[in-house]
């Protein structure tokens, strides 16, 4: 029982290291390519926004390219253009010669464009969602005024801002602006993206975060290949049972050969015995049949009984051939004692047994006192005495209901044999049987040859053991095999 609940241990856990493993690798799947989705967007949204970006310095470097000569007509002109094309440019300023910034961070700005001949950030206030950048040049210079929400192209963005869960930002110098909120939890995996606007004028990060929860693992998926593993498992399962099905099968029948073959010799004597009967019978009636015929008259009625005993006798004999014949195939395979394992044989006796304490009910239990009994004896003759001392327990069960069915197999040692007791909680056996229960040919069972029980005492003496019986009480029966210790 504890190995056949060792083998479903290692198929439960075979089960779930295979599917841990599939899970984890359908998770890192996922997680890749949501890595992957992530950063395509991300990679996108930025390259928008860059070219938003170029474009604002791209409006700058134009309108100090077409200035008009004189100052009077810049008034309104430019905001009135720009704005219908550019949504995101919310004022115009422009400094006339001799004229003056009315903020102190533009004439700055100025000043910083002048040195590099380049476009400058002149202020930002990204928690507002805008900034302002400024071009210097001669006569007028121009700064535009951004609205950096009206500067991101919804048409054209690669994400639904309202549902996507990636968070985008613009950030700078501790400032940023939420372009979309996304849904940032705690746990699960993050996913970071920054990277600078592809112009030096607007200092700006694009920076993404995308959190995925437990809840976005492919779940049905892991599921689908657990399902999957365990069919696959029961299949391997169902395999192996049938294979060892057949081995069982195969083992039986060689043990029932083996056990045939071990019968020879108390099979010859019995038959010997059994043959000795009605050979003398017909010798004493042909020598009679004989004398009766040279007598003259002869008697003839007198001699034809005579004979007709013979051949009754004859029929007789030939009766005890015959089964003589049918229980022996080939000669006996005796083999030289050895150490043997007692555990390692009752488990394999057990094993072969398996299917037939399943049909009654009957979950044996093995007791040992140490973990390795080893003994002297012939392997195949040990097996077979442990295999015909379970089957009578076996049959024995089969007068219980199955409530009441208990077979217990104690494995111990003293120092110098080593002993099994086969204990069942059965009717026990008749006192009258008890004296004749390792008799040759002596059978309570129907049909019973009455050679097992007599065949395990054989073998158990020719291995220098013993095989006693007895009854325990409050019912049940007890056999008892000692056989000597292995140096």
């Amino acid at each position: 029982m504890w190995k056949a609940v060792q083998r479903r241990g290692w198929w439960l856990l075979a089960w779930c290291l295979l599917t841990a493993l599939g899970s984890l690798a359908l998770a890192r799947l996922e997680l890749a390519q949501l890595r992957d989705a992530f950063e395509t967007d991300a990679r996108i949204a930025h390259r928008l926004l860059s070219q938003r970006a170029v474009q604002h310095d791209a409006v700058l470097a134009m309108l100090a390219l077409v200035q008009p000569a004189s100052a009077a007509g810049l008034s309104a002109a430019p905001e009135q253009r720009l704005a219908s094309v550019y949504p995101q440019i919310l004022g115009v300023q422009h400094r006339a010669p001799n004229a003056s910034w009315p903020d102190a961070a533009l004439a700055a700005a100025e000043e910083r464009s002048r040195r590099s001949h380049q476009v400058v950030l002149a202020s930002a206030h990204l928690a507002q969602g805008h900034f302002q950048l400024l071009l210097a040049a001669d006569p007028n210079s121009y700064a535009l005024r951004i609205d950096a929400r009206s500067m991101v192209p919804w048409s054209e963005w690669p994400m639904v801002a309202d549902s996507s869960p990636v968070r985008l930002m613009l950030e700078q110098a501790g400032q940023e602006f939420v372009v979309q909120p996304g849904r940032i939890g705690d746990g699960g995996w993050r996913f970071e993206f920054h990277k600078h606007l592809a112009t030096d004028s607007q200092p700006f990060d694009v920076a993404a975060l995308r959190q995925v929860g437990w809840n976005e693992l492919p779940w049905t998926w892991m599921l689908a290949w657990a399902v999957a593993m365990a069919a696959l498992l029961l299949a391997v399962r169902a395999l192996q049972r049938q294979r060892n099905q057949r081995r069982r099968a195969e083992e039986l029948l060689r043990l029932g050969q083996v056990a045939r073959l071990n019968t020879l010799g108390e099979l010859a004597a019995g038959m010997a015995h059994e043959l000795n009967q009605p050979l003398t019978a017909m010798l004493a009636n042909t020598q009679a049949a004989s004398r009766l015929l040279d007598e003259d008259p002869p008697e003839l009625s007198t001699a034809r009984s005579a004979m007709a005993q013979a051949v009754e006798q004859a029929r007789r004999a030939s009766s005890v051939v015959g089964r003589l014949r049918r229980a022996v195939e080939r000669p006996d395979l005796a083999g030289p004692l050895q150490p043997v394992n007692l555990q390692d044989a009752v488990h394999d006796a057990l094993y072969l047994l398996e299917p037939e304490c399943t049909r009654r009910e009957v979950r044996p239990s093995v007791l040992s006192s140490l973990p390795n009994i080893s003994v002297l004896a012939e392997p195949v003759a040990l097996e077979q005495i442990v295999h015909n001392l379970l089957m009578n327990a076996l049959q024995a069960l089969e007068q219980l209901p199955p409530a009441e069915r208990q077979l217990t197999l104690s494995i111990t040692a003293d120092p110098q044999h080593g002993r099994l007791t086969v204990q069942d909680s059965g009717p026990g056996i008749p006192p009258e049987v008890l004296p004749r229960i390792f008799e040759p040919f002596f059978s309570t069972r129907h049909g019973g040859l009455g050679l097992g029980l007599n065949l395990c005492e054989s073998l158990a003496s020719g291995m220098g053991g013993t095989l006693e019986a007895s009854n325990v009480a409050p019912h049940g029966a007890a056999l008892r095999l000692s056989l000597p210790l292995a140096p």
